[in-house]
């Protein structure tokens, strides 16, 4: 089983099965994970099946819409958005994407459905024939909760990653998670050691179970077995499963825009078949739309329980896990209409497919799952037509405000006073300014501002704090000349109030380099401090600032710093989706 999420249902099952006690259990068996094009060069291409046309699930949240707009079957039921566009398609879950990949080649389906990091690693291969050449038609989701980051004691931010053994699945949804997090820390795959394994969970093969040898450091799994691994979400006690002092650095919730659920059809299939592709994206389309309109219908109504029910029998195995079908669905951004004209018709979105793809072929290419060359096609999609019998196109959840900007400020505030800023710290970069600037505009700062364009809308539910420090040479002078301690506390704060109005000029102006390039930030999301010379680059001599040694010294304390922090505990801070 290789699902992005296990049942509570077949967990029971699992857990009596592996009842022995990780540190006596067998070490997990790790493989190689060489391109798919060695691992399947021998499948034979051949022409799409007539009949009902096999189209793939895996169990995930956003498949929970094309099994609504079947009829909630696995075969089209009259009446469905599918057979109100003239198909006949036969659902079939697949979640070992090397099978999905093989039924493609050999016609059996023209479709595949993975997260975008899987159709990359096949992209290789199947760029080789003209016919099975994939086009994305669309998009499904964004992962928001469901995949997750454990690591051991030591690891603080992604930088101390570096060095460190992480485990994770071969040719799983995790690659590209593992590869944007390293490149988003300054780290290359080169910079640490991947154990693959066979399994995403369930088995003895996983990157839970990996977890739980000595000489791996962090896990990539999906969050039923971060929790496990870490106590119920908290830190790891080393009972029940569980080890001693693993605690979540990330999950989906706050990167929120790093692993893209798509289909993809091969390109001769596309070329004869063309109206029946596109109804199967509009049938996509209508089939979010109502799962979205059952879902958020206060109360719930029995066409909800039958879905989840439904489901839950198609990708669960069994009708009982509805409940675990409901985690499915909450875990899975659906983007909807707008969702899928941002991320495959706008250039100016900066988590659109193109710059996905690049990001992605770029570092496989570094592990040998890539050639680094073979850029996705996408199918041109008139949406306006696409718009059609929705009543939600053009809207998306993602344009509501995520942050509470009171508690931000509160748990900022609270968070500077005790010194612990950095706990939950993800990543951080600084910029730098001249004595008595107090303009920040783009044309100097434009590398800048894009990384933090890029790491706003990659991680959405993270905090990013904008926080300026100032020069402390005018105190350091007037301490020595003997000046009175109300003149130093004047001197202190007027630091601190410059700090701070530069914290705020360069928020809003990378807020504005973002609009400018048509790009709308969520403001909520950036909270300022001001500093002052609380915290100098020179380091504290006993409660002052230390004197800069250097002009280098000296320099390098007028600065700002942006940090990235989850705050995915602060459940009165962030609001998901």
């Amino acid at each position: 089983m290789v699902s992005r999420w296990w049942p509570s249902l077949k967990g029971v099952v699992v857990a009596a099965a592996l009842a022995v006690p990780a540190a006596f259990a067998a070490a997990p068996k790790s493989v190689d994970s060489p391109a798919l094009g060695t691992v399947l060069a021998r499948t034979a291409v051949g022409e799409v099946a007539a009949g009902p046309t096999q189209v793939p699930l895996i169990t995930w949240g956003g498949d929970i819409a094309t099994i609504v707009a079947n009829g909630n079957a696995t075969r089209t039921v009259r009446g469905s958005a599918f057979a109100n566009e003239g198909l006949d398609l036969n659902l079939v879950r697949e979640d070992v994407f090397a099978r999905q990949v093989e039924a493609y080649m050999a016609g059996r389906s023209p479709y595949l459905r993975g997260t975008l990091g899987m159709i990359n690693m096949a992209a290789d291969l199947l760029n080789k024939d003209p016919r099975t050449k994939p086009v994305v038609i669309y998009q499904m989701t964004w992962s928001a909760g469901g995949d997750t980051l454990v690591v051991k004691q030591g690891i603080g931010s992604a930088r101390d990653l570096k060095g460190k053994t992480i485990a994770l699945q071969a040719y799983g949804p995790h690659v590209d998670y593992l590869t944007k997090i390293l490149g988003d820390a300054g780290l290359a795959t080169s910079d640490v050691k991947i154990r693959w394994l066979p399994d995403l969970t369930g088995t003895d093969d996983t990157p839970m179970r990996a977890f739980q040898q000595k000489d791996v450091d962090a896990a990539f799994v999906i969050t039923p077995d971060a929790l496990v691994l870490t106590s119920g979400g908290s830190v790891g006690s080393g009972a029940e499963d569980s080890v001693k002092g693993a605690r979540i650095l990330l999950s989906t919730k706050t990167a929120n825009k790093i692993i893209a659920d798509v289909y993809a059809v091969r390109s001769d299939y596309l070329a004869k078949n063309r109206k029946a592709v596109e109804g199967f994206v509009h049938g996509l389309l209508l089939g979010e739309e109502k799962l979205r309109a059952l879902a958020t219908a206060k109360p719930r109504d029995a066409e909800f329980k039958a879905t989840m029910s439904a489901s839950a029998k198609i990708l669960l195995d069994s009708e009982q896990a509805a409940g675990d079908a409901e985690g499915l669905y909450g875990d899975a951004e659906f983007v909807g209409h707008r969702g899928n004209v941002e991320f495959l018709a706008t250039p100016a979105y900066p988590r659109n497919l193109d710059k996905l793809d690049a990001e992605i072929q770029g570092a496989f290419a570094s592990i040998g799952l890539a050639s680094g060359s073979a850029k996705l096609a996408t199918a041109g999609w008139d949406y306006a037509r696409l718009a059609q019998g929705l009543s939600n196109a053009g809207k998306t959840a993602a344009e509501a405000t995520r942050f509470d900007e009171g508690q931000v400020a509160a748990v900022v505030t609270r968070k500077q006073q005790q010194g612990t800023l950095a706990d939950g710290e993800l990543f951080s970069f600084e910029i730098f300014f001249q004595p008595n600037q107090n303009g920040f505009s783009a044309d100097l700062y434009q590398e800048a501002f894009a990384k933090v364009v890029d790491l706003a809308s990659t991680y959405g539910g993270a905090l990013i704090t904008v926080e300026g420090h100032s020069d402390p040479m005018a105190y350091l002078r007037d301490k020595k000349a003997g000046k009175p301690d109300v003149v130093l506390g004047q001197i202190k704060q007027a630091a601190k109030n410059l700090s701070l109005s530069r914290a705020v000029a360069v928020r809003d102006s990378v807020l504005a380099y973002a609009q400018s390039k048509g790009v709308s930030l969520d403001a909520s999301q950036f909270a300022v401090v001001g500093h002052g010379i609380a915290n100098p680059k020179s380091g504290l001599c006993g409660s002052d600032p230390c004197a800069p040694k250097n002009e280098r010294e000296w320099r390098d304390n007028m600065r700002v710093q942006f940090r990235i922090i989850q705050v995915e505990a602060e459940s009165s801070v962030f609001k998901p989706l």
